[in-house]
């Protein structure tokens, strides 16, 4: 997965308003501690960033 992909899916699930301010104020467990835009600049694989997320959000099996 690139980043573009990831932005895109989270656009999708929270907005395209919301989707980066969520990134930057939500800190999860699943990334070490980190906000999806902390787990970017630290380099985490951006699929482990996208199933961090869907399980945070607690989405469908189909949105994964």
């Amino acid at each position: 997965m690139r980043e573009a992909e990831l932005w895109s899916r989270m656009e999708t699930v929270l907005g395209s308003g919301y989707a980066r301010a969520w990134a930057d104020l939500v800190v999860m467990a699943d990334l070490g501690g980190r906000s999806v835009s902390e787990a970017i600049t630290a380099g985490v694989d951006f699929k482990t960033i996208w199933r961090a997320v869907w399980a945070q959000l607690e989405l469908a099996d189909s949105v994964k």
